[in-house]
């Protein structure tokens, strides 16, 4: 039986030659482009407890066209480094293949295009033992760690969660106080952001908010084929990757494990981890700013009435609306878009599915970038934190500084029912 996702959408050549080991079934996928300590990413994945299946591990290290001596001698010597860690960690149940894809086109260099790659050949590898519906793909980054159980817990997650298209791992950035302190300080603020980014727009009244990070993820190959693969973005693939998956329904985050993302400044992407703290470093911050708080007060009035907008008088409820979320909507043609969604549904619960189908994150992203530039500026984090810590989770008192605030959020993330 022909795979069409491998026949029309993949990546044409296939990269590993050898055949998958009888009972694999997760895949870990890592792109790595100037990585020096990617060797420190493989040997802590090498010390994790091993799961019942077998596991691979693809490392994609990758090269423009062109480019300059100095990436190619890092690249290199990465390269160098991770066969020879592989050949000292290969066992029966976690093999290691290390590629170097050199001369890739500038047009599509990039973080996206290294994912597909090793994804693509991770989706060919489950092919070729019959295992693509219940076979796991997950994503890595080559300057993470992991906790010891992280591989352990994704099968164990997968397996007790059949209907789990895919999940977000926990994740921590190490803050010890042995970084350099304003790189410290930067990792702080940024990691927070994150943090307040996804609490305030549950706030706000959406549901289905994970945490959207390449490093922190892991899917079912037969989910990854549904929705078309990996991107080729250069930077935010894995945002829009990972909504597509969460679009299916039953996404979930797994808590029990966790991956360490590195604290670095970096050029590679426009934005991200890398970047926040180059821009820390560049301008001297000394506080992140963030979306205001008053953008997702104002959201929060246009879910709350959604359940009226299946059957009530639409410019009479859209005029209460606050002025940010009124002019977004009306820039959007939005009542066009709701006449086609009633117009869809016979039930009030599949309006409200593809209501949320259209307003999703994509879409939240879009209004807080116009509501930040037309209604409500940006604010420092710490200050927008507590002031959503206080509203949401009536948490109030005096915070010493913004690793204290850190640690509430984590802590609310990571055991939700607790608060």
């Amino acid at each position: 039986m022909s795979n069409i996702y491998l026949e029309r959408y993949a990546l044409p050549e296939t990269l590993i030659p050898a055949p998958p080991a009888d009972n694999t079934g997760l895949i870990i996928v890592i792109p790595s482009y100037k990585e020096a300590h990617l060797r420190d990413t493989l040997i802590s994945l090498s010390a994790c407890e091993r799961p019942a299946c077998n596991t691979e591990i693809i490392v994609v290290i990758n090269e423009p066209a062109g480019c300059n001596s100095e990436i190619q001698t890092v690249n290199e010597a990465s390269f160098q480094q991770a066969r020879e860690c592989a050949l000292d960690h290969n066992t029966e149940s976690l093999r290691f293949h290390i590629l170097y894809v050199k001369n890739i086109d500038k047009k599509h260099h990039g973080v996206g295009l290294a994912r597909k790659i090793g994804m693509d050949e991770a989706v060919r590898r489950f092919e070729y033992q019959g295992n693509h519906q219940v076979g796991i793909i997950a994503g890595f980054d080559a300057d993470s760690t992991c906790q010891n159980n992280y591989l352990v817990e994704i099968e164990r997650h997968f397996k007790n969660n059949p209907e789990c298209p895919g999940i977000s791992v926990y994740f921590e950035h190490p803050v010890s106080n042995e970084i350099e302190d304003n790189i410290r300080e930067g990792i702080i603020q940024y990691e927070l952001h994150l943090r307040y980014f996804s609490n305030a727009r549950k706030y706000a009244g959406f549901q289905h908010v994970h945490q959207t990070i390449g490093s922190c993820m892991a899917v079912r190959s037969d989910a990854y084929m549904k929705q078309g693969g990996m991107n080729k973005r250069k930077a935010g693939e894995d945002f829009y990757f990972l909504n597509k998956i969460i679009a299916f329904g039953n996404f979930m985050d797994l808590k029990t494990t966790t991956v360490y993302p590195s604290p670095r400044i970096s050029d590679r992407v426009p934005f991200g981890t890398g970047k926040a703290l180059s821009d820390w470093i560049k301008h001297k911050s000394e506080s992140l700013l963030t979306y205001n708080p008053a953008s997702f007060s104002d959201l929060k009035c246009l879910t709350g009435i959604t359940n009226k907008l299946y059957e009530g008088d639409t410019d009479e409820l859209l005029n209460k609306l606050p002025d940010s979320v009124g002019h977004f909507l009306r820039n959007n043609s939005f009542k066009n878009k709701l006449a086609e969604i009633r117009a869809n549904t016979a039930f009030r619960t599949t309006f409200l599915k593809r209501f949320y189908q259209y307003f999703d994150a994509f879409r939240v992203m879009k209004y807080l970038h116009f509501s930040r530039s037309q209604y409500h500026p940006d604010l420092p984090v710490t200050e927008a934190a507590e002031w959503l810590l206080k509203e949401r989770y009536g948490i109030e008192g005096e915070f010493s500084n913004s690793f204290s605030l850190l640690c509430e959020y984590r802590e609310i993330d990571k055991y939700p029912d607790h608060t």
